[in-house]
């Protein structure tokens, strides 16, 4: 399979209408043990190029939907489809994760005692870049994330929305199509918040597609276009709540954050 780099992609690219959406779920069930449903019927499409935010409240079913659409689980019941692949049908789900799609959580999970630029480099272990390679394009990644830097630090130098930065870095070594990200900015003050925010907006305009989870609806706002989810089931967004006027329209640069 043949690996993007973002420099590649080409903002607002002409796309084939017969070319399947990024995500797409259809009628999909979650349950686990005792009959807890966790999504109940769920259906959801995501276009290529479209920056979507998913909010609700704890435990509304929000964190299943990325994992299945990550394929860190499987659905009850169902299909989930990555750029027009049925996550049911591929047999090597940790090359499909490695290669399509990056992941950012709300805790970075960066390794403490190495280096930031080889945490980077970690996400390129057992693709056909070797070490220089694997080193350039890691260096290419913390400069576009306003970190190259500190490069030789430890993530522990480093203040919590720059290690989030760094795990954001290291979700787009193998330049995925899809960026999911789930609460990546609820650790963060709101410097920090908006900053990350920024950052999506600017992979967006590349042709990334980025669904981001958040509870937050003022960060939502920063998409374009919110979806709702409460109980396991994709809600219309209430009055007030919504996604910016404008593709185009990101949010504005933030100062650099404090180190601390």
């Amino acid at each position: 399979m043949s690996e993007r780099h973002p420099s590649t992609l080409a903002p607002d690219a002409a796309r084939s209408p017969a070319e399947p959406p990024a995500i797409e779920l259809i009628d999909v069930v979650k349950e686990y043990g005792g009959g807890v449903r966790a999504l109940d019927h769920v259906s959801l499409v995501v276009k290529k190029g479209e920056f979507v935010a998913l909010s609700g409240p704890s435990g509304c079913g929000k964190s299943t939907l990325l994992h299945l659409i990550a394929a860190l689980d499987r659905p009850t019941e169902g299909i989930v489809r990555v750029n027009g692949r049925n996550l049911a049908h591929i047999h090597d789900l940790s090359g499909f994760r490695r290669l399509e799609v990056g992941l950012v959580f709300q805790l970075h999970n960066l390794l403490p005692r190495i280096s930031v630029v080889a945490n980077v480099e970690i996400a390129m272990y057992g693709t056909h870049r070797n070490s220089d390679a694997r080193r350039e394009r890691a260096m290419e990644l913390l400069e576009e994330v306003d970190l190259a830097g500190r490069a030789d630090r430890l993530p522990t130098q480093l203040s919590g929305g720059e290690r989030q930065r760094v795990a954001i870095a290291r979700s787009l070594a193998n330049d995925p199509a899809v960026l999911l990200a789930d609460e990546p900015t609820g650790n963060l003050d709101a410097e920090s918040a908006h900053r990350i925010m920024a950052l999506f907006a600017r992979l967006q305009h590349r042709g990334m597609t980025v669904l981001l989870v958040t509870h937050d609806l003022g960060l939502a706002s920063m998409a374009d276009r919110l979806e709702r989810i409460e109980a396991g089931r994709i809600v219309t967004p209430r009055h007030g709540e919504g996604a910016r006027s404008s593709p185009g329209d990101g949010p504005a640069p933030m100062a650099e954050e404090r180190a601390g």
